[in-house]
């Protein structure tokens, strides 16, 4: 007993999260937020919406968000002692921006982790199919609690190597596509070649309103491309892994889905997808891989879980960091001797078990699919858009930090100006659809809650003193911004 006292004791003491994720992590980590679950199952819909013109769905909100991570990059390099983004938001805009931030990045990765744990259950059932949903389901959540509780390299080697199992997928699909492409290929009296691209009706076949369809369906396959930003505390040699991480953001984005849909489009032209089947299947088949649905219901069921185990790290960190910052109890800002947020992992990981419920509700589970994943996409979007605010606030206030940034975000104040003016343009896709219309007008739910929880905690004597300080620090900081520029 004696020695768990000072177990804990000693862990109170060192608040400090552990740099353990090395180069090779975060690259790993990187990548894998960047491939979405949404790519091997939602573009056969983006596909049958879009037609060829989601190609270049995918590379406007791929060009966008990489100056979201440009900026969340020059920030978080700025000052190292930031532990997430809603620490450096609370720091830049007010206690208010870290109390938001935080909390509806949790809501993102939980709402997203329910729907992998409904997902990973239906996948597991493609091999399984008499065994009951909820053990797939419970057996995930407690492998997830396994895997996250000894230490975070833990979590750096599990995603690594769920990571590269979506990119060694994606690289043999872009390989065997080239190669039925040189060799003529024929299925269905249909010969493989990149005129495919064109000669169903243009790159514009379902006109612009398909085109702006695929916007909506395709930016929740971006979600967790900011997950390199919680890593920060946790980075060995953060100056150059997480400049790295960012940079290649745009080479992944070509290659892995600008890449993989020309392949796909260029081998079965778009006319013949099904917005119900992943076209990964269809291209594995055509090439005779035995087993080809097998082998993309295994990589999908990785891609899940790799996105539910990213979820269930990066909840925990942000309510640590929450509870360091006074904005969740107390209890959550403890850490393991092994340097793990153990109270707010187990937290996070028991609003998963909702996932368990989902899979015996009534009504359609597509229908909840695109609620879910259209609210977690919303507040993602409000995530990014902070982010972006605080970049504006940053360059106001610290004009001499990004003087002497390393890593300064190309294009300045431009591009979070023009990035703000596009989330605004997707906001506008999701009202032309019934069901994210639906999703867009339910958002609002989850800020009223927050809204209501904040004010409460305004009336604290801490956060009343916490204020006090940020508005004394920004008159000090405007003040000597003034003379630096002057």
């Amino acid at each position: 007993m004696a020695g768990e006292i000072t177990q804990q004791t000693q862990s109170q003491d060192n608040q400090k999260l552990e740099r353990a994720l090395s180069n090779r992590h975060i690259q790993l980590i990187a990548i894998g937020g960047a491939i979405g679950t949404g790519l091997f199952m939602g573009s056969g819909k983006t596909i049958a919406v879009a037609g060829p013109s989601v190609i270049f769905v995918y590379m406007i909100i791929g060009f966008m968000l990489f100056f979201v991570m440009r900026a969340m990059g020059e920030i978080l390099l700025s000052n190292l002692e930031y532990k997430t983004f809603s620490e450096f938001a609370g720091d830049l805009l007010g206690p208010w921006a870290g109390f938001f931030t935080g909390w509806t990045y949790w809501f993102c990765w939980v709402v997203t982790g329910i729907a992998d744990v409904v997902a990973i259950a239906h996948y597991v059932a493609f091999w399984w199919g008499d065994l009951p949903l909820w053990i797939p389901a419970l057996t995930c959540i407690v492998l997830l609690v396994a895997l996250n509780l000894p230490s975070v390299k833990n979590f750096g080697e599990t995603e690594f190597w769920f990571a590269l199992i979506k990119i060694v997928a994606i690289l043999a699909l872009i390989v065997t596509g080239l190669a039925m492409i040189v060799l003529g290929f024929e299925a269905d009296g249909t010969r493989a070649s990149f005129s495919n691209l064109w000669n169903y009706g243009g790159l514009f076949p379902t006109g612009m309103m398909g085109f702006i369809a695929g916007f909506q369906i395709a930016v929740f396959a971006f979600v967790g491309i900011e997950l390199v930003g919680t890593t920060a505390a946790e980075t060995k040699d953060p100056e150059k892994t997480l400049p790295r991480a960012v940079n290649s953001i745009p080479l992944r984005i070509i290659l892995f889905y600008v890449g993989s849909l020309v392949i796909l489009m260029s081998v079965t032209p778009w006319v013949k997808y099904s917005p119900e089947e992943s076209p990964f299947v269809g291209m594995f088949a055509l090439a005779g891989l035995v087993g080809a649905a097998g082998v993309v219901n295994f990589v999908v069921l990785t891609s899940a879980t790799s996105s539910a185990n990213s979820g269930i790290y990066s909840t925990s960190r942000m309510i640590y960091s929450l509870a360091v910052d006074g904005d969740a109890p107390k209890r959550f800002g403890k850490l393991t001797k092994n340097q793990v947020p153990r109270n707010a992992l187990l937290f996070s990981c028991m609003f998963l078990l909702a996932g368990v419920v989902l899979l015996y509700t009534e009504g359609s589970v597509a229908e909840a699919f695109t609620l879910v994943t259209t609210i977690s996409a919303l507040c993602f979007m409000f995530v990014w858009t902070m982010i972006l605010l605080s970049y504006l606030v940053y360059r106001k206030r610290r004009p001499h930090l990004h003087d002497q940034s390393k890593f300064k975000m190309p294009f300045g104040m431009l591009m979070p100006y023009v990035v703000l003016a596009f989330f605004v343009f997707i906001l506008w896709t999701l009202t032309t659809q019934p069901d994210t219309l639906q999703a867009l007008l339910a958002t609002p739910v989850w800020f009223a809650i927050l809204g209501v929880c904040y004010l409460k905690l305004r009336k604290n004597p801490q956060h009343q003193a916490l204020r006090q300080a940020h508005a004394a620090k920004v008159e000090e900081e405007n003040q000597a911004a003034a003379l630096y520029r002057g």
